[in-house]
């Protein structure tokens, strides 16, 4: 049925109000995850409004994954804000008593979230990041290039085992102990010897590539120290292609509501896609029983919301 384009919107805005309890309670579990995966992109609001004082003139699109109890948990937000202050803001929900979180992102310091004193995260970097500024010059240095991407080749070999074996966060810990740091600490000796035995020019593009390992070595290394460490933020990196193909879709929002809207829906869309459920079926769901998403929303969060239904189909004790 063709639908003019106001109308098209003014449903959609509508179910949001009906589907924001969904939303605002993945953000409070999102916040009690045990690693949380950030990143943004750019993007563009025609109408936007900024406080005078605000100094920025950026638009960004915030992507985080959050991970638990193996659930993941998609969440967008629009705006001039990074996704290190988008982060710091879902956190301010994590319950006291839980301890600190793992945060995976790249190097970027837009990324880190600044938080209240006596709240921490352990930062991990993304060695994806690392690695494909190896990737980019090996045209220029095959030799060295290939050896580096050999040895992460390695690392990332043993990640795959431990995960096709099923093994848990700290056997997956110790595999790693056991084969990947022999290996990262022959690289690191390497990396070192490149600059400090002048093999290669610091300002060559090799030379920035290693200098970036070796900077951000800790971060790059936490999962052989911590249990539950990711190697890489590609999860989060892929949630932000739904909002880039969005972006190239339709080249805007017009306005700031209307890409809060968006979020929403890509929030709880992507979610499911995360959990393996279809979408569809679970946004008419939700407006089906907007009566009770709303006193009960943890109820219907997309890996429970089945057996939600499966309980309120059943006939009441009484009547038995």
């Amino acid at each position: 049925i063709p639908l003019p384009a106001a109308t098209q919107w003014e449903i959609v805005e509508e179910a949001a109000q009906v589907l924001k309890p969904a939303r605002d309670e993945l953000i409070r579990q999102s916040a009690q995850g045990s690693v949380v995966h950030n990143d943004d992109t750019s993007m563009r609001v025609l109408m936007l409004k900024r406080d005078p004082s605000d100094e920025r003139t950026g638009v960004f699109t915030s992507g985080i994954v959050s991970v638990d109890q193996g659930w993941k948990i998609a969440l967008y937000f629009t705006g001039g804000r990074h996704a290190g202050e988008n982060l710091a803001e879902v956190l301010k929900q994590r319950s006291a008593e839980l301890p600190s979180p793992i945060q995976m992102c790249d190097a970027l310091s837009h990324n880190v979230p600044k938080l209240p004193a006596g709240v921490e995260i352990l930062l991990a970097n993304c060695l994806a990041h690392g690695r494909r500024q190896f990737v980019e010059v090996a045209e220029n240095f095959p030799n060295e290039c290939r050896y580096v991407l050999e040895m992460l080749g390695q690392v990332y070999g043993h990640d795959t085992e431990a995960r096709e074996r099923g093994l848990t966060s700290d056997e997956r810990l110790r595999l790693h102990q056991e084969r990947s740091r022999p290996v990262m600490d022959k690289l690191h000796a390497w990396l070192e010897a490149q600059l400090a035995e002048r093999r290669t020019e610091p300002n060559s593009g090799l030379g920035q590539a290693i200098s970036y390992l070796l900077r951000h070595w800790q971060p790059l290394t936490l999962f052989l120290r911590k249990a539950g460490a990711p190697l890489d933020n590609n999860i989060a990196e892929r949630a932000l292609k739904r909002a880039i193909l969005h972006r190239k879709n339709s080249l805007f929002y017009r306005t700031l509501n209307g890409a809060q809207v968006g979020d929403l829906f890509m929030s709880l869309i992507h979610t499911c896609q995360l959990c393996g459920v279809n979408s569809f079926d679970y946004l008419v769901e939700l407006q089906r029983h907007a009566r009770e998403l709303t006193s009960r929303p943890a109820e219907w969060m997309p890996w429970n919301y089945r057996e939600t239904l499966a309980r309120s189909a059943l006939p009441d004790s009484a009547e038995l």
